[in-house]
């Protein structure tokens, strides 16, 4: 439990809103699992994926989170949760 309380008090930066650029996939996605590590290790898988969802805005990533939510809100997605 120490180590946990330790890890916690660590400032990490969160990521940028993603807006599906190219350029910045590497960079968030880094951000994100990092964050994640560091700060969010003992929530549930979906709440994670949540999370990262919450900074998927905008562009054409907008689109695939939508299109996301809608296949697993009936359970037809293909997506793996990683854990």
């Amino acid at each position: 439990m120490l180590l946990y309380q330790q890890r916690s008090r660590v400032e990490v930066a969160k990521p940028q809103v993603f807006s599906g650029k190219m350029e910045e996939v590497g960079m968030f996605i880094n951000i994100a699992c990092l964050y994640i590590r560091m700060k969010i290790t003992d929530e549930a898988a979906t709440t994670r994926m949540a999370w990262v969802l919450s900074y998927v805005q905008g562009g054409v990533a907008e689109v695939w989170k939508d299109n996301l939510l809608d296949e697993l809100a009936k359970e037809e997605s293909e997506v793996e949760i990683a854990k």
